[in-house]
Parts: structure tokens; sequence; C-alpha cells
């Protein structure tokens, strides 16, 4: 919805809707406007409106209580995704952020958000003097374990080999760390638990011996890596770096090499992957997307 960005609103029709009248770049503030002042109405029962603030506090509400809606641009018209089978737009801001690795074992989809985590910084307090693990090997399991010792009692990394491929800052820092224990050539085999007791053990196996164990603690923080969710973007000419994360071209981020497709978040960045950062770079993203239709569309 790049063509609304300035007006920081978001509207949508329900499925059953036959479309509404066209809205052009210079009126899309006023629609907007309209298209609010309407919500409710029962003589536009098609029509539901959200101020930008009001619909980041109400998304993930968004299907149970309004059923599943999807609107996309179409010459000018906005129509239910259902109506087509292509999505059309001006402009695109593309967010689609990267997902952590998984290990691929039992329970851990299970007991995601019930001690197993992938990310320290947003649920490290939840375990504040209570025993964690961190599996990995890298600078962010590393980064991940240390961050954890402000919070957890005692914090024990997994890794699958003898050595960590971290730098070798990180991996003295973590070495000499008086809270955090080493398991060497340790892979997890499950996670122990269910959703109402929570986690109870990471079980593991030593990899050279065979020799299985239970590692008892209430979290477990997942670090092996991230995948960059970019499938959208392949074989368009967009670049990538090494990793598979989209990087600059010609064009400073967030442009991209295709006209009016900007990206923003972590789909571009592995290194800070943060909430408040990928806001940041969604705000230049939406920025920039307006300056670009603005030319566009109104000829400036």
């Amino acid at each position: 919805f790049a063509r609304h960005c300035s007006a920081l609103d978001f509207w949508s029709i329900n499925d059953h809707a036959e479309g509404v009248t066209p809205r052009r770049w210079r009126e899309t503030v006023e629609s907007i406007r309209e298209c609010n002042a309407s919500a409710g109405d029962p003589a536009n029962p098609d029509v539901v409106a959200f101020l930008g603030w009001e619909w980041s506090q109400i998304a993930w509400h968004r299907d149970k209580h309004y059923g599943h809606k999807n609107v996309v641009f179409l010459d000018d018209q906005i129509v239910p995704a259902r109506a087509i089978a292509a999505y059309d737009a001006d402009a695109l801001i593309v967010a689609t952020g990267a997902s952590p690795k998984e290990l691929d074992v039992p329970g851990e989809r299970d007991l995601r958000g019930y001690g197993v985590s992938t990310c320290a910084t947003c649920d490290a307090a939840f375990f504040r003097d209570r025993p964690v693990a961190v599996v990995g090997g890298g600078d962010s399991a590393l980064e991940e374990a240390l961050f954890l010792t402000k919070f957890a009692n005692k914090v024990t990394i997994i890794h699958r080999r003898d050595e960590f491929r971290a730098s070798p800052v990180m991996t003295e820092r973590a070495l000499a760390h008086d809270s955090i224990e080493m398991m060497w050539n340790t892979r997890v085999e499950e996670f122990a638990g269910s959703p109402k007791t929570g986690l109870q053990a990471v079980r593991t196996v030593h990899v050279q011996t065979g020799e299985e164990q239970d590692l008892l603690g209430d979290g477990c923080f997942i670090a092996i890596g991230h995948d960059p969710n970019t499938a959208i973007l392949h074989d368009q000419g967009v670049d990538f770096d090494d990793l598979g994360y989209v990087t600059e071209g010609d064009r400073p981020l967030p442009y991209t090499a295709i006209e009016g497709v900007f990206v923003a978040g972590d789909i571009h960045d592995h290194h800070y992957r943060q909430a408040v950062t990928a806001a940041g770079y969604g705000c230049r993203a939406a920025l920039d997307a307006e300056r670009w239709l603005t030319h566009r569309l109104m000829g400036a």
C-alpha cells in the first residue's frame, strides 16, 4: 500500500465487494478520509477502515474479527484479491524479513514460545535467574549467550563441533565468562515438554560417543542463522550478497533494480536484526516510495 503511505492510513474491502471507485494519487488523502468517515456506516457495509496506528494494534486480530481481506491495486482501481489472478500496484515495498533456521527436531515448533526461542533480545527477561541453553557456534550464538548472562543464572552453549565458528574476540569472551558452560560435540535430538508445562529438558546426543543426555533447563535459544525470505525477488535482476540478502546495486537501498520496488528490514539487514531498526528501514522505504510515486504519478 505504498501509494497511501503519506496518509498513514489503511483501508480494505470485504471479500464480497465488487470493487470501489478509482482513486488517483492527488486524491489519496481525501479519499481515505472519506473511507474512514464511512466506516461502520450501514449504507457502506463493504468498507472497513483503520488509521495506521490502529492497524498496527489490531492486525493480528484481523482475520478473527473481520474475515480475511486482501486488497490490490489494478490500474488505479482497488479490487478484492480473489477477483484476479495477479497483483498489480504502482509501487511495492518488500518487507518479508528473514526466518530463523530450525533444528527440525521433535518439540521445536510445539514449544516455540513455551521455552524454545530464537531471539534472546526478545525473550531473555522471561528467564531471569533461571538456567537456559543456546544452540549454535557462530557469532550470533555467542552474542545471544553473552546477552543471556545478564538475566539467566547459567547459560549452556550446545555446539556440534569441538570449536566455535565465531570470531576470536567473541570466542574469548564466551569462554572466559563464569556463567557460560560448553557442551562440545553435541547435537539436540528433542525438546521435551508441552505448551502446558513448558520446556522441561533438552535431549542431546554426543556426536562421537553416542551418549545421550537430558539437559534440564527452562529455556533454549536456537541461534544457527537466518534465511532471508527473498524468493519473490529471485530472477528479477535484484542484487544479493553471498548469504542471500538483498544488497545495493546501482542505486542505494531501499531502491532495487526493479523500478517501483523497494525493500525494508531483515530482507537486507543481517547485522542488527532488531524490530526498531526494521521499523526505521520501513520508514525510509515508505518515504522513498512516496517520492517515487509523486514524481511518477504527478509528473513532478
